[in-house]
């Protein structure tokens, strides 16, 4: 998928009720995960990723910031992520615990 013309998110939109359940993308457009949920709003916020399992189960939280994720909407609305960050890179992250 080409996400250079998916109109990226403005700050305001940077919200837990917009990006909860987004797709997250890595190199190579691989999905790798989903997003959980937020710590903070706007660009300094904390982003938990579900990282791996099938269908939401055996997944593994992390936490990046969100300034690591670039948000945008496709073609069909759709809120999505790219980050630079491999799901292997992921998984070796501490696993999160609220």
């Amino acid at each position: 998928m080409d996400h250079s013309a998916h109109p990226r998110l403005t700050d305001a939109e940077l919200t837990q009720d917009i990006l909860a359940g987004a797709t997250v993308y890595g190199p190579g457009d691989q999905k790798i995960g989903h997003i959980d949920h937020l710590h903070g709003a706007g660009p300094s916020a904390q982003v938990i990723i579900d990282v791996g399992g099938f269908l939401g189960i055996g997944a593994k939280p992390v936490r990046i910031p969100l300034s690591e994720l670039d948000a945008m909407r496709d073609e069909s609305g759709t809120v999505h992520a790219v980050t630079s960050w491999s799901k292997e890179a992921l998984k070796d992250l501490p696993e999160h615990r609220d």
